[in-house]
């Protein structure tokens, strides 16, 4: 398994960074403003981020829009979520997590997601892999400069 990490400290603190999640998947408008690739996201069962809640998101990534499913796993509030990918981008793509960890007067929030295939695909999809590296990138940069300029 190969996991992507991308961590970035935001000037604000983890109930800030933890809320405007929740604000940028429960709103079109805001989901569309944390990426100029993101296109579509609404809640599909129940809450957000409660555990068994299931979102519904369309995002371009390496030029392919792509059309995904996530079930929440865990949800520590002001702290971190879990989610699982479901069928089919889960054979390629099985989960992910948003972390915040408190740092003085900042917040360090970290993006991961993992991938199966290990070698074989760090080998052959490297492209793809890396597109997806910087999209997750531009998200945390995005997500910081929404929240340390309260726009999200």
């Amino acid at each position: 398994m190969v996991t992507l990490k991308d961590s970035i400290e935001i000037r604000t603190t983890p109930e800030k960074v933890f809320n405007g999640l929740i604000k940028a998947f429960s709103s079109e408008d805001d989901y569309k403003k944390w990426h100029k690739d993101h296109v579509k996201c609404n809640w599909i069962k129940g809450q957000p981020f409660e555990v068994g809640s299931i979102l519904y998101c369309e995002e371009y990534l390496h030029h392919d829009l792509h059309k995904m499913k996530f079930q929440s796993t865990k949800k520590e509030p002001y702290n971190n979520i879990e989610f699982k990918v479901l069928f089919p981008m889960s054979l390629i793509c099985p989960k992910g997590s948003f972390i915040i960890e408190p740092e003085e007067e900042r917040s360090i929030f970290t993006a991961t997601l993992s991938f199966r295939f290990g070698w074989f695909f760090q080998k052959f999809a490297k492209n793809r892999i890396e597109m997806v590296a910087n999209h997750m990138r531009e998200e945390g940069e995005n997500l910081k400069k929404l929240l340390e300029n309260e726009s999200l």
